[in-house]
């Protein structure tokens, strides 16, 4: 097994992080989508991280999993279709707490994004456990001789830990359970404020290759673990100055939209860069910007290419990229590594202070 180095705040290489695996090429948190984006010289790779009813730790961005997999097509789960308030939001359609990890495995994997990205590897994959997607990750690091990091975001961590099933010891046991996660950088996420505190409570300072990413969302909204309990401090308060400090006494990182750091303005070009990046690097912070795809209708005016919104466009991408490199962030989210990486040739990451 390769040799793996303890990562540094506010690292001198800026590195790319396979959203979702290489999603442009292959459904979302399968094998094929993360063995893409490793090959295509992901540094991190992400698993976002749901539970199954027996307390199984499975990766799909979300715990409602009809617009992912075959659930549907199944009609002895025709009566699991249902409507929760997940975060405060009603959401209709198949939970993974209401199956079993065996239940779970008899599904495959759709496209979330067909009108884009096709349907070719609709109902090929199966769902991943967070102990495979562990296991594959250290194989691929051992064949290739490279660190690969992975970083697993908690999704919906006070939902789970009222249903019984909470998610925050559960990861932490996994990641001590396997050899290459004992030292392999990990950086765990979460759009909740208070598993992150606990998190860092329980690790101290005896975990110095886990890392810790706030997540941060439109200004205007609440982590829902503060809503929940009623607190009044919202995602803009935590990009302020002070709210940053804050946030540094737990975290290692922040994880804005890509607006909060370079806004769009009324035509949907880029505009000036905010003061975040600089205030978060004062606040001893690296910031891990989310999320870069291909396709012109998620690209800047300035880089789309052609008039179609679903034109794939690598091109403005990587033109995209560079402008938030310019700016000063530290790691990227992309559905496209490849792009991702060609962003970076050449190029020395400025600081952003």
């Amino acid at each position: 097994m390769p040799s793996f180095p303890v990562e540094k705040p506010l690292a001198d290489t800026v590195r790319v992080i396979g959203h979702r695996g290489a999603p442009v090429a292959f459904p979302e948190h399968t094998l094929a989508s993360y063995a893409r984006a490793i090959a295509d010289g992901a540094d991190f790779i992400e698993p976002d991280l749901v539970m199954s009813r027996d307390g199984v730790m499975v990766i799909r961005h979300e715990n409602e999993i009809g617009a992912t997999t075959d659930v549907a097509d199944h009609p002895a789960f025709a009566a699991r279709r249902t409507t929760k308030s997940i975060d405060g939001a009603p959401v209709t359609g198949w939970f993974t707490e209401d199956f079993t990890l065996a239940e779970l495995k008899t599904l495959r994997a759709r496209e979330r994004l067909p009108e884009l990205r096709g349907t070719a590897h609709d109902g090929i994959y199966a769902l991943v456990t967070l102990d495979e997607f562990i296991d594959f990750v250290a194989a691929e690091s051992d064949a290739l001789g490279r660190v690969i990091g992975i970083i697993p975001e908690i999704k919906h961590g006070t939902w789970f830990r009222q249903c019984g099933l909470p998610m925050e010891d559960a990861l932490l046991d996994a990641l001590a359970a396997h050899v290459y996660t004992r030292c392999a950088p990990v950086e765990i996420q979460s759009f909740e404020t208070g598993n992150l505190k606990y998190l860092r409570g329980r690790m101290g300072d005896t975990h110095p290759h886990v890392r810790l990413l706030q997540l941060m969302d439109q200004p205007g909204l609440q982590p829902f673990d503060v809503l929940a309990d009623a607190g009044t401090l919202t995602y803009g308060g935590m990009m302020t100055p002070a709210g940053l400090a804050d946030v540094a006494r737990y975290a290692d990182a922040i994880g804005p939209s890509l607006d909060a750091v370079i806004p769009r303005d009324a035509d949907g070009r880029l505009g000036t860069p905010t003061a975040l990046v600089r205030d978060a690097h004062r606040a001893g912070l690296e910031v891990h910007a989310y999320t870069f795809r291909p396709e012109n209708r998620f690209l800047a005016r300035d880089y789309w290419q052609g008039d179609g919104a679903d034109t794939r466009n690598p091109d403005g991408l990587v033109a995209e990229i560079r402008r938030y490199l310019d700016a000063g962030i530290d790691a990227f989210f992309t559905d496209d590594v490849a792009a991702g990486r060609r962003a970076l040739e050449g190029r020395i990451p400025a600081r952003g202070d």
